[in-house]
């Protein structure tokens, strides 16, 4: 039976409903959430980042030798002295990681410092500057996400980029530990080239495929140490709702410098760099790194390879410690040098001549590094967010006498060599 409201019925509840609700104006104000439109996406251009960093520090070696070359460490060669490992000004629009539809980005980002050394693009800036500090572009890149190739879309990088291959960075914020692991100095490349897709196949599954110009090479004659291209490929899992990663990837071309074959084709003797990195949040305190690593030049018949495992536990938001043990071995010493001159390490890569005994070898040999190291990160102003402070001790050991070379001609005299090292790291 449907119930007959009179006039007098709708006007007291009406009254009854006005007594019970907010006051008529802040009623009007306050619309329903659902009511509330949602907020616009952000401009391209509100997503622009600029940025800079720089990292500076010094390694003890109580051998002082007296070329002040710490051997089997490139970015820490300088022994008991400063040095300005890196002034990064950076300048990127990143992909949005959530992107369902076409996206586009950017990055460049340009180097200042004693790093530079050792990751120049050939025949880019690479003998501009006679000095310890050089100049170096790291990245000149742009970015794209294609909806639709894979259930989370592929993205592609077109350009010049640092490696996708291997655990640590050019960047120095993106690493553990102040030194780094043979694998990064001798086992991986520093940068490419070219261009490299990655396909979000699934959830799960990440497929990797790229084609550049080779390791650390840029393009033509003398960016190129050889008229041969080279490509990237590998496979990414997601496990564990991202708490267990592996990566493994693979790079492979010729890679040796034109006039480096008396006996075999540059073009046709393929170089490969394998490696594979396994990340493990084991909880919310301690995370392990697993990384594999594979090299061998096909030219000189020439293999090295080896294992770190990284562990981190963070105590608190500004303390963590992290160890790092490896071992790594060089079959017909090929790969682990030092080098003593500001030129000698682009111009082995290039094939050009470096100076009288400005490149030194440890021989055939298996390399053992231990290291601990301490991340501060104090309270500071968020302009500077992100300032760390990282002291670490470490033990290199060879089972040959690869360590304490003094003179060109002095092959090492020591099996053992401990550095004392701090760094510190300042974003702005």
């Amino acid at each position: 039976m449907r119930t007959k409201l009179t006039p007098g019925v709708v006007a007291l509840a009406a009254l009854c409903l006005a007594s019970a609700a907010a006051p008529p104006v802040l009623a009007q104000a306050q619309p329903a959430p659902s009511d509330q439109a949602p907020a616009a996406p952000a401009a391209w251009a509100d997503t622009l980042k600029f940025s800079g960093q720089i990292e500076a520090g010094i390694t003890f070696n109580p051998d002082s030798p007296s070329d002040h070359r710490n051997f089997g460490h490139l970015f820490t060669d300088h022994s008991n002295r400063p040095v300005l490992n890196q002034l990064l000004l950076t300048a990127q629009r990143p992909l949005d990681p959530k992107a369902t539809d076409w996206d586009f980005g950017f990055k460049a980002q340009v180097m200042y410092g004693s790093d530079a050394r050792f990751t120049h693009f050939l025949g880019e800036l690479d003998h501009t500057i006679n000095d310890t500090n050089q100049i170096d572009v790291v990245e000149a890149n742009v970015m794209i996400h294609v909806p639709g190739i894979g259930e989370g879309g592929t993205d592609l990088k077109i350009g010049q980029y640092p490696t996708p291959i291997g655990y640590e960075v050019i960047d120095a914020s993106g690493n553990p530990l102040y030194s780094h692991s043979y694998i990064f100095n001798f086992g991986v490349p520093s940068k490419h080239t070219g261009a490299y897709a990655t396909a979000h196949v699934t959830s799960v599954l990440d497929l990797w495929a790229g084609i550049d110009t080779g390791v650390n090479t840029s393009l033509g004659k003398p960016g190129d140490n050889n008229g041969a291209i080279a490509g990237l490929a590998g496979v990414g899992l997601n496990l564990m709702d991202g708490n267990l990663t592996i990566l493994g990837l693979s790079h492979f071309g010729p890679e040796n410098p034109r006039n480096a074959g008396e006996n075999f084709n540059v073009n046709g003797a393929y170089r490969s760099e394998n490696d594979v990195v396994v990340t493990w949040k084991v909880n919310d305190k301690l995370t392990s790194v697993t990384e594999l690593n594979y090299i061998y030049d096909d030219g000189f018949k020439a293999g090295g390879g080896g294992v770190a495992q990284y562990l981190t536990y963070a105590i608190d938001d500004n303390w963590s410690v992290t160890g790092r043990a490896e071992v790594w071995n060089d079959s017909k010493g090929f790969y682990v040098a030092k080098f003593r001159g500001n030129f000698d390490f682009v111009n082995a890569e290039s094939g050009l001549p470096t100076s009288p005994g400005g490149v030194v070898g440890g021989g055939h040999a298996t390399y053992t590094e231990l290291t601990a190291g301490v991340t501060w990160k104090p309270p500071v102003p968020k302009a500077i967010e992100g300032f760390m402070v990282r002291p670490e001790v470490r033990w290199d050991h060879s089972d040959k006498k690869s360590f304490g070379v003094g003179t060109p001609n002095t092959v090492g005299k020591n099996n053992d060599q401990f550095t004392l090292a701090a760094d510190f790291v300042l974003p702005f």
